[in-house]
């Protein structure tokens, strides 16, 4: 008699070690914007005279109001203290390209939801030319959102930061200056949100500058230090107003934290050496409350821009960096623009 066919016993499925778990290690950062979320159609993508140099300026009076009704005549422009002829266009009007990074590293995460408030109103201020995309990094560099003019799309992207360990702020600004810019004659800026303490494990502070001035981005830093700097301070002092035997039995965190305060400054002069190398500035909010305001600054000084182009005197293709420097008529007011570039080479 045939036997009674009999359903082979499941196999156990093994338990993942906790290495096995992590999966794999994360590859090498990279930008490389999915064709699926681009927005850029032919008559956006403007080439660029390689000989033509653009300079996005910012002017305030002496009391640091945005000045937005000069003539080419009132400006002058020097190249390694040489003058230099403006062109008979000084003043196009250029749209801009705007970079919205976010540390999303445990500093920031707290408060995501404040930053994506503050990214939003921010690009509802554009102009109609103008693009967003959108960058998180952590231990991790992702482009969330490659360049464009919706809102919609922006805001879908902003509700897909998610937190993070660590903070690759280096490698994030140079693969942003490097990936992100293509070929096109638009203002270059970016926005950053972040305290600028690197973990240390990729690319020198030295090449970012390099890479961003050649990429001629204009940075803006959102400093959470000062946020940062008052919390540690404060649990610093209620530490240390102890008797000498709590404060005995506190040192190490008390190392910590004047440890943590040492290298908030250094990360500040840091973020005021980014910013004054590439044209930008530098705010340091004492709350995250303050955020929207903070970008709206920003919206309000790219609306101010004025555009300045010239054909440098020195002709040589050899990857020098020039100085530039920009007055103005009126001594009184107050030019804020990149410090200088890096000739083509041949």
């Amino acid at each position: 008699m045939a036997k009674a066919y009999q359903r082979p016993k499941p196999q156990p499925t093994p338990t993942p070690s906790r290495v096995q778990a992590l999966g794999e290690p994360p590859p090498v950062p990279r930008l490389k914007p999915k064709k699926s979320v681009q927005e850029v159609s032919p008559g956006d993508v403007i080439l660029v005279n390689t000989s033509e140099i653009m300079l996005p300026v910012t002017v305030r009076d002496s009391n640091g109001r945005l000045v937005n009704d000069l003539k080419r005549e009132d400006f002058r422009v020097f190249e390694d203290s040489q003058e230099q002829p403006l062109n008979d266009l000084a003043l196009r009007k250029a749209p801009v390209d705007v970079i919205l990074m976010v540390d999303a590293s445990s500093s920031v995460t707290a408060n995501l939801d404040d930053f994506r408030r503050a990214a939003e109103k921010f690009a509802s201020q554009l102009e109609p030319g103008d693009r967003v995309s959108l960058i998180k990094f952590d231990d991790h560099v992702e482009l969330l959102q490659d360049w464009t003019k919706s809102q919609f799309q922006l805001h879908r992207a902003l509700n897909r930061i998610e937190p993070g360990m660590f903070t690759r702020f280096n490698d994030a600004l140079l693969l942003a200056a490097r990936d992100q810019f293509g070929s096109t004659q638009s203002r270059r800026a970016a926005i950053v949100l972040s305290d600028g303490i690197d973990s240390g494990r990729g690319v020198s502070f030295e090449n970012v500058l390099r890479a961003l001035l050649e990429a001629q981005v204009t940075v803006y830093v959102v400093s959470n230090t000062e946020i940062s700097r008052a919390s540690k301070l404060a649990e610093l002092g209620d530490l240390t107003r102890g008797s000498d035997s709590a404060v005995r039995f506190n040192q190490i965190r008390i190392d910590d934290l004047r440890e943590g305060l040492r290298v908030i400054d250094k990360s500040e002069e840091r973020l005021a050496e980014l910013v004054a190398t590439t044209g930008g500035r530098l705010y340091k909010p004492l709350s995250f409350s303050n955020l929207e305001s903070t970008y709206a600054e920003v919206a309000a000084e790219l609306r101010s821009q004025y555009v300045l182009y010239y054909n440098p005197l020195n002709k040589a293709r050899d990857g020098t960096y020039r100085r530039v420097r920009v007055e103005t008529t009126k001594p009184s007011f107050g030019t804020h623009t990149r410090q200088g570039y890096y000739a083509p080479l041949k």
